[in-house]
């Protein structure tokens, strides 16, 4: 069959059947990725309701799917890579694809009341933020969209300042309420963006930071399923017979756990098996740490032993063991009653899925914001409990012996880093920089100048016992 371009027609053609009008735009999404397509849009593509929750996409940093997205009506092939085989299915959820620097249609979609959602995917140091869940005011951006919201024709360029922008228009429309739900890692994702927005909105207009504080709903989430940049799409069009130049491949598995409220409504994803629950934080913790946390430490000390995917890693013995002794420290932050056997048992057959290739590279990218939610957050809990906290010294040790053999990840805090590394005493900074409660902590630093010292990235879990 020779492969034919995968649009809404293409789609009914094949099938026999009229082609269905795509839904009415009732969300905005910020940031359109691979992880986007393959979890917010995949479970409002399942949702029950899906013929009345379309997804007006905009995008992050790059703009090139825009016009191949469009092109295909909106339409991408999902390809769930299984150890022995592949599940593919076309999402149709997203209905429009457009460039981040449309203010004009953000504004107009902002001003509908029908749209009631508004999801964000735009990585933890996306959104500017202090280690206080504050404006960086110090950052140009973030400087440059202020002046630009007090002036007549704002072009916002960073989240904050596009929210804020859209906001402000909502109440203009009086539009009524609306949900912000953001799917980054992130504790209390949504407690953070509120505090970040609501601020900005203040040295703005601090009538409409008012009305955001009445008006809008900001959901916390945890989100799991991984979704490695994989370019592989000669295969996927001999397998699906489609021509599709936005294919995404993810892993089963897949989790969505929310807290919070929704005043304008939402789809049903629960239908698709997302979580609704009380208490955000036993959830995202346990993602963080685990998932994420065991994601990164594999990256800093496989890397530099020749690794180049998590798979890879994973098998590696000295990395398996470093992983487990610091999901045992982990857990034990966690709440009563919170299930991480079997969870940590799923983690490892995901990780072990060579059809997934989750390059350690790709990881990499935001090292010194991901350990400080991911390996200091754990140090701050064992600490603060009187537990042991060898194995997450060892995993900062470990990043920090990484950073020496210069990497060249992409860091939105680069030049901290850069300068901790410079100073006199590169550990304390280094550690300073992604916690300064563990900073005050004289033994703790101690013990981790003594791992870097000692070859963190030679050494074995015996350490970490």
């Amino acid at each position: 069959m020779t492969p034919t371009r995968l649009t809404r027609d293409a789609l009914a053609l094949r099938s026999g059947e009229v082609a269905a009008a795509p839904a009415p735009v009732r969300i905005i999404h910020l940031g359109l990725g691979h992880f986007f397509r393959a979890h917010q849009a995949w479970y409002t593509h399942r949702a029950a309701d899906a013929a009345e929750w379309g997804i007006a996409a905009f995008a992050g940093r790059s703009s090139a799917g825009i016009d191949a997205l469009n092109a295909q009506d909106g339409l991408f092939t999902l390809v769930e890579r299984g150890p022995e085989g592949d599940r593919l299915d076309v999402i149709g959820s997203v209905v429009e694809a457009v460039a981040a620097s449309d203010m004009a249609r953000l504004e107009a979609l902002a001003r509908d009341p029908q749209v009631a959602v508004i999801t964000l995917t735009v990585t933890e140091s996306g959104y500017r933020l202090t280690s206080a869940g504050l404006p960086d005011f110090d950052d140009t951006d973030v400087r440059d969209d202020l002046e630009a919201l007090r002036g007549s024709q704002p072009a916002p360029a960073t989240i904050l300042g596009r929210l804020v922008t859209a906001l402000r228009a909502r109440r203009e429309a009086d539009a009524g309420p609306i949900a912000i739900v953001p799917c980054d890692n992130i504790p209390r994702n949504g407690e953070l963006v509120a505090r970040g927005v609501i601020a900005f909105a203040e040295r703005v207009d601090p009538g409409l930071a008012e009305w955001i504080a009445a008006n809008v709903s900001f959901v916390s989430t945890s989100v799991d399923r991984i979704t490695p940049h994989a370019d592989d799409a000669a295969a996927i069009a001999a397998q699906s017979g489609w021509i599709d130049d936005l294919a995404v491949i993810t892993e089963p598995f897949s989790d969505w756990v929310l807290a919070g409220d929704f005043p304008a409504g939402r789809p049903q994803w629960e239908s698709a098996g997302a979580r609704f629950v009380d208490d955000i934080e036993p959830w995202e913790n346990r993602k963080l740490w685990l998932l994420n946390g065991a994601h990164s430490l594999l990256t800093f000390a496989g890397m530099p032993r020749g690794f180049g995917t998590v798979a890879d890693a994973i098998g590696d013995p000295t990395c398996r063991e470093l992983v487990d002794a610091f999901w045992r420290e982990a857990v034990a932050g966690l709440p009563d009653g919170t299930e991480h056997v079997q969870y940590r048992e799923q983690l490892i057959e995901r990780f072990a899925n060579p059809r997934i290739v989750h390059r350690l590279a790709q990881i990499a990218g935001e090292a010194t914001t991901k350990v400080e939610f991911r390996f200091a957050a754990v140090a701050e809990r064992s600490v603060a409990a009187g537990r042991d906290a060898s194995a997450s010294a060892l995993a900062i040790a470990t990043w920090i012996a990484w950073l020496r053999t210069d990497p060249g990840a992409v860091d939105a805090r680069a030049d901290a880093v850069t300068a901790a590394v410079a100073s006199d005493d590169s550990v304390a900074a280094l550690i300073e920089l992604v916690s300064p409660t563990l900073a005050d902590v004289p033994w703790f630093v101690e013990d981790v100048r003594s791992l870097v010292a000692s070859g963190a990235t030679e050494m074995t879990v015996a350490r970490a016992n």
